[in-house]
């Protein structure tokens, strides 16, 4: 017997989350993108300003608001894959393949631009 991944237990949690509450009915796709990148620009608020030494120290208390900000990206996100049937574990490590061949390791190593195709 197969075990259910962790992102395949949190879809039926959120699920069963937004049924009991009946807000299925506003999480339409389009409304759970617009959500997600609502929290995007939340989460992207915290790092605005900020050095690239300040934002991978950030004090306890604006870690802990940054980590809830990304568990609301991650909630919408799992929300919205539900909705559309996309399995995200599946499309993570197709996109994973095609990185590898868009970029390979020896051309771009320590490279922050594009490899020309």
């Amino acid at each position: 017997m197969k075990q259910q991944s962790v992102l395949e237990d949190l879809k039926h949690s959120l699920r069963e989350f937004a049924e009991a509450r009946d807000w299925e009915q506003f999480h339409a796709p389009k409304n759970l993108a617009m959500a997600l990148i609502v929290e995007a620009a939340e989460l992207v608020e915290h790092f605005q300003w900020l050095t690239a030494e300040q934002s991978g120290n950030l004090p306890p208390q604006q870690m802990h608001e940054v980590r809830l900000e990304m568990a609301d990206i991650l909630i919408y996100l799992i929300r919205l894959a539900d909705r559309l049937g996309v399995d995200l574990e599946a499309a993570v490590k197709d996109k994973i393949t095609i990185n590898d061949r868009r970029y390979p390791a020896d051309q771009v190593r320590g490279k922050a631009d594009k490899v020309k195709s």
